[in-house]
């Protein structure tokens, strides 16, 4: 990485709005950055990364106890630990590493200060104090009603008021960005327009907004209950408040995840968006429709019009997959164009093989790429099909499909960011570089297996959260076959690939963070070195700068698509008995 990459990609800046004294220069990158911004992103990652040990243990034993020749915990605390790991890995953890970056999109690449100090604070506070509360309750074993809490389950008092306390802090750090977004255009920081990135984690901003309203809606009512204030709840009205939290929010981790991929291509390669207005389009057609895909956790509820059911599930749908589809070429795409120009043209894939898969920057960002692309986009359009939905929604094919989206992809680029947030932001350097590199594929490729062997475990009819799936106890025999036992085991061994590599990564931060080397006054370290390009190789003409390698990944996406797609009803064939 050259001391221009990321400071190419921003807009010209002219004298920033900082105080005396509270701004630097960043050594490596020559940005702006704002210290009180700077503070509060150490702060919400350290948080984040806090929640993420905490969710990744749950995650080992929650598998364990899955997997049927080890199952590890008894029912209650299979559904406590269950609870637990959903909210802090789902909520508490992206939340609070969202909000690090929206304070690096907004101060840092627009050359602004942060807009309040106080309400970063006050925030900050919110947020911890209520994850607190919350982990504090589930633990206390008097909230084990899983993240979802569907009504008629209740839980403490405490619980729900913990998870409004935290959705209030998530508010009002994004109203501080909003803020911050205001100030930089009122005191000119920037010229032109934002950068794609900035765009990006507005987009997210906008959608958490609504998501975190409809949390209001559906918790705030269900707090009262709790307390006794209000005699009843309706279950279906509840469920469909709450999935406009609980699927929102996933989709701002969605914005943010491709904001963090366009931002890292740069980085990493120097890569460039082939047209700026084609992504920011597609953003909007996030803001617009995203909220649509929640629709799936809906498809077998009698509350629900079969009309509303079948257009959603049928057209409205893929004017949100249509977004995630555009930016799943742009950004290979825009790579290939930055290696083909630096000489990187043999072949469909000489501009892959070439690039800096040392980095973990990189390799992380790509491997979640394409874990959400194929793992999560395939799965998750086909879960999202009305008719496949009623036979997969309530077996553990859901769990695999949102394991490769929010973790393989979210998460997993959120890791990669990291390999740059700790040099540039904390300042500090990493220990163990070798097994930085190893990291992201341990990670990645953990969840990956885990997560095809739930979804075929799934397929076998293996329920989503059912404790035994051998049924102890039960007055009529029932159980699976061998081969979901087969799956079940795989997906363990996954699991512990991927904690392994979790926990890997946590070790590497703690110790960057607290013991590693400062390069304050100087340049990170490079974590690649741009290799020669073979003597042979003459310039490339404007020919050699296409894509064709980008479009055979697309092409290849799009036959696995159609193989997945008929495969599933063929399924569905042998469950109707069509004739």
């Amino acid at each position: 990485m050259t001391t221009s990459t990321i400071d190419s990609d921003i807009p010209s800046r002219p004298t920033g709005n900082h105080a005396p004294g509270q701004v630097r220069s960043c050594d490596t990158t020559g940005l702006p950055v704002c210290l009180t911004a700077q503070r509060f992103i150490k702060l919400h990652a350290v948080v984040a990364i806090v929640f993420l040990l905490i969710g990744g243990i749950g995650a080992i034993l929650l598998a364990l106890t899955r997997w049927p020749a080890v199952h590890l915990l008894p029912a209650e605390w299979y559904y406590r630990i269950l609870t637990l790991h959903g909210l802090d890995m789902l909520i508490v953890m992206i939340l609070n590493f969202e909000i690090a970056i929206l304070y690096f999109v907004g101060p840092v690449l627009l050359n602004s200060r942060l807009f309040s100090a106080k309400l970063a604070w006050i925030a900050f506070l919110l947020m911890l104090v209520g994850s607190v509360i919350v982990n504090v309750t589930i633990l206390a074993g008097t909230s084990d009603v899983l993240m979802t809490s569907y009504v008629p389950l209740q839980a403490h008092p405490a619980f729900y008021l913990g998870l409004i306390i935290t959705a209030v802090g998530t508010l009002l750090g994004v109203f501080n960005y909003f803020g911050t977004l205001y100030i930089a255009m009122r005191d000119h920081t920037y010229e032109g327009s934002v950068p794609l990135v900035t765009f990006g984690g507005t987009a997210a901003a906008i959608i958490a907004v609504g998501a975190l309203l409809h949390g209001a809606i559906a918790l705030v009512p269900t707090w009262l209950w709790s307390l006794g204030l209000i005699g009843s709840i309706d279950p279906a009205w509840y469920r469909i408040a709450w999935w406009g939290l609980g699927h929102m929010s996933q989709q701002v981790n969605v914005c943010a995840m491709v904001a963090v991929w366009y931002l890292l291509a740069t980085i990493t390669t120097g890569a460039k968006p082939l047209s700026e207005a084609v992504c920011r389009g597609a953003f909007v057609l996030y803001i617009l429709f995203i909220n649509l895909a929640s629709a799936h956790h809906h498809l077998v509820d009698p509350g629900v019009g079969a009309a509303w059911k079948i257009w959603n599930s049928g057209y409205a749908m893929y004017l949100a997959v249509l977004a995630s589809m555009v930016h799943g070429f742009t950004v290979p795409a825009s790579i290939e164009v930055a290696m083909r120009s630096k000489g990187h043209t043999r072949g469909l894939f000489g501009w892959l093989i070439a690039a800096p898969w040392s980095n973990p920057g990189f390799s992380g960002f790509f491997l979640s790429l394409v874990i959400f692309g194929f793992g999560g986009g395939i799965t998750g359009v086909v879960l999202g099909t009305q008719q496949i939905n009623i036979m997969a929604h309530n077996t553990l094919r859901i769990p695999g499909h949102f394991h490769v989206t929010v973790v393989g992809g979210t998460a997993l680029a959120f890791m990669a960011l990291t390999y740059y947030l700790v040099p540039l932001i904390f300042q500090r350097e990493f220990y163990a570089r070798a097994l930085c590199r190893i990291q992201p594929w341990l990670f990645g490729g953990g969840i990956s297996f885990m997560a095809i062997a739930m979804s075929f475990a799934g397929s076998f009819g293996v329920p989503r959260r059912h404790w035994d799936v051998e049924f102890t106890g039960a007055q009529l025999s029932a159980g699976f076959d061998s081969g979901a036992h087969v799956m079940l085991g795989l997906m363990g061994i996954g699991a512990i690939i991927a904690v392994a590599g979790l926990l890997l990564f946590v070790g590497l931060v703690v110790a960057a963070v607290f013991f590693g080397k400062s390069n304050a006054g100087r340049p990170m370290e490079a974590w690649h070195t741009e290799p020669p390009v073979a003597a042979s190789t003459s310039e490339p003409d404007s020919g050699q700068l296409g894509t064709p390698g980008t479009m055979t990944l697309v092409l290849i996406f799009l036959l696995v698509f159609v193989v997945y797609y008929f495969a599933n009803w063929l399924w569905l064939s042998d469950v109707w008995q069509v004739r």
